[in-house]
């Protein structure tokens, strides 16, 4: 529990969530698309077909409504065991967009936030473009903004690491009480052009809290199951290298090596939004039912009373830092937990290339 009775006041006054964002409704879907795709010069039509993707869901992504009940479990957690703090939410693509929530928070007379991210792994568009978010919307506001610190990626977080675990284990009985049995695990995570790849730490990041829960699975059933990092929901230009496999292509190489089943693991997401729910359970699920390869999807982190409170966690951490106490800095396996504050040439964004949108519901780049 942290201790409310410190005597030095708290060095934040206020957490602040920050995410992509997505439409809630069929009239939001082509207004989020151009904001998503602002300045990479795609067709309207395009965006027009890509949309589309959002009508088998009614045009809703359910990526608002997570962050609503992430939230809500933040603010049960920390009213139940500090620090006592209110926690606002701004998005990059959809509203509330960030500008609007640092204006709320200068109203509110807030003057030090922390920012989590829901982006657990290093990369320009999961990490350094957020804190850039951040800054342009405290510029647009003005004199008083609140000063935003980001908290560190939790990739190896034990907060993210069991509740993954736990979801595996799930998938497996679910996967077996159907009577096939499981032979591979497939982790997925966004793919990013090479190009975003190659300046941060996102790859390694993503093998290892692989490998921290293939262990765990395996410590935990005895059992061991050939595993593979593979990527999905790519959005450039056909010409443009970005990390590969596909999923889709995964599957159909392991379906022609003989698998009996396949656990989908979508290790690079703490959510189930669109790119779980489409690229995954719709478009991967129908490759599968093609290749006559049964397939079951563990479930994302979500709101998992371990992950919210490894969100508390790290805030404390945060706090206990700047207050010049001793944090506890959790995090597991042999990289160890990352630095605090990123570093001032973090995953930087090198010139991009032309791009366009060659898959993904929402053609994000992370």
């Amino acid at each position: 529990m942290y201790d409310r009775n410190v005597p030095e006041p708290l060095p934040y006054d206020a957490i602040l969530l920050v995410s992509f964002g997505g439409p809630e409704g069929p009239d939001d879907v082509l207004p989020f698309m151009e904001n998503v795709t602002r300045g990479r010069g795609i067709s309207k039509e395009r965006l027009i077909e890509v949309s589309r993707h959002y009508d088998l869901f009614g045009g809703v992504s359910p990526i608002n409504g997570q962050n609503r009940a992430l939230i809500a479990a933040l603010e049960s957690a920390l009213a139940a065991d500090g620090p006592q703090l209110p926690v606002y939410w701004g998005n990059r693509n959809w509203a509330p967009m960030v500008d609007d929530t640092i204006r709320t928070m200068r109203a509110d007379g807030v003057h030090h936030a922390l920012a989590f991210v829901t982006s657990a792994f290093s990369s320009y568009s999961g990490c350094r473009q957020y804190r850039e978010d951040i800054e342009r919307a405290r510029l647009a506001v003005g004199e008083g903004a609140p000063v935003v610190d980001k908290l560190r990626v939790f990739y190896d977080h034990p907060g993210f690491i069991e509740p993954m675990v736990a979801n595996v284990l799930a998938a497996l009985r679910q996967h077996e009480a159907t009577g096939t049995a499981v032979s591979h695990l497939a982790f997925t995570a966004h793919s990013i052009p090479m190009w975003m790849a190659s300046t941060s730490d996102y790859v390694a990041q993503l093998g290892e809290a692989q490998r921290l829960i293939t262990e765990r699975v395996f410590a935990r059933t005895g059992r061991t199951f050939p595993a593979e990092l593979v990527f999905q929901s790519r959005s450039g230009a056909p010409g443009q290298p970005w990390l590969e496999p596909d999923v889709g292509d995964h599957l159909e190489r392991v379906a022609g090596e003989g698998a009996t089943g396949v656990v989908l693991v979508p290790v690079g997401f703490i959510s189930d939004h669109m790119e779980v729910v489409y690229d995954l359970d719709t478009q991967a699920a129908e490759r599968a039912v093609g290749l006559g390869l049964p397939i079951t999807r563990a479930a994302t982190a979500g709101t998992d009373p371990r992950f919210v409170e490894m969100i508390r966690a790290l805030i404390v951490e945060r706090i206990d830092a700047e207050a010049g106490r001793e944090p506890v800095r959790l995090g597991l396996g042999g990289r160890g937990p990352n630095p605090d504050v990123c570093r001032g040439d973090c995953c930087p964004a090198p010139a991009r290339p032309s791009a366009g949108i060659a898959g993904g519901p929402s053609g994000r780049p992370a």
